[in-house]
């Protein structure tokens, strides 16, 4: 009997990064420097091969427009498709709660439980990583992308 396991994809930047969790803990990592239009296909069906899914988890932004765009559509798909709940929060979970990137000079910031952009001259290097230990509270059933943040420009 293939391992019960929930999938978490953060696919808003390059390399996108999926982990395999058992019981809230990691046992994998997959990354691909692919574009995620044609690389999730190929690794969620071999994933599918390998494990029982009990979960989709995913970051839902701020990022790449086109980047969130493309994850919404196929975990939302695969979740009604194999019947499997789809879960998200925001990518400052998976970066430490570092200013992300928007456009120009401007960056998506959280402060308190507000996301905003903000101007920034300086700003520290922050990548994205994958918790060893998935913290299921910091995630919600609301796995719409967010895509009403501030206008940037």
């Amino acid at each position: 009997m293939p391992k019960s396991v929930d999938l978490v994809f953060v696919t808003l930047s390059s390399p996108i990064q999926i982990g395999i969790y058992e019981d809230g803990k990691i046992i994998r990592r997959v990354v691909s420097e692919e574009k995620s239009s044609e690389v999730l296909p190929k690794i969620f069906d071999e994933l599918l091969k390998e494990y029982s899914v009990k979960g989709l988890y995913y970051a839902n932004g701020p990022g790449s427009f086109m980047a969130i765009k493309i994850a919404y559509i196929f975990l939302r798909s695969m979740s009604i498709l194999k019947n499997i709940p789809l879960f998200a929060t925001d990518a400052f979970y998976f970066n430490k709660n570092q200013p992300i990137k928007a456009i120009g000079k401007l960056y998506f910031v959280k402060i308190s439980s507000e996301i905003k952009t903000q101007k920034l001259e300086t700003v520290p290097e922050a990548s994205f990583l994958l918790p060893d230990v998935l913290e299921y509270n910091e995630f919600s059933t609301a796995a719409s992308p967010l895509y009403a943040i501030g206008a940037v420009g």
